[in-house]
């Protein structure tokens, strides 16, 4: 049996609600945030984008691949599928039987690289979930 992938109906290509929020979260963990959604904006025509639980997310149509949130002394860089995703430098974060994050921080470094790759990735993954059902 088939899990059902989650779906938001209230996306749309650019939502303003998500330009709100990162006007909101300023400063350097804010910076972080924005960049990473940026590059998931990035990934094709069809990525569309909504407010969800408070958080930007990132979907293929109406099926959420990647999220970014800001805490209070760390950005998530999370995905809905991360469990699934191939991690050869280890940067995911959790255990739930989906979803996983990457944490970053201001002043530590980051292998933009191999979170690129996620970001590609999980994009890649949900998009062949969509259309290979």
């Amino acid at each position: 049996m088939k899990a059902q992938l989650l779906r938001f109906n209230e996306t749309v290509e650019r939502d303003p609600a998500i330009d709100v929020w990162m006007h909101k979260h300023g400063g350097a963990l804010g910076a972080i945030a924005h960049e990473w959604f940026e590059v998931m904006r990035k990934c094709g025509d069809e990525v569309r984008e909504v407010l969800h639980d408070g958080c930007p997310v990132a979907c293929f149509g109406d099926v959420p691949f990647g999220y970014v949130n800001v805490f209070i002394s760390h950005v998530n860089v999370g995905f809905f599928h991360g469990a699934a995703l191939p991690d050869p430098a280890r940067l995911l974060q959790g255990a739930g039987k989906f979803m996983r994050h990457v944490k970053l921080r201001t002043g530590e470094a980051i292998d933009a690289a191999s979170l690129n790759r996620l970001i590609e990735t999980a994009y890649a993954d949900i998009k062949m979930r969509v259309e290979n059902g």
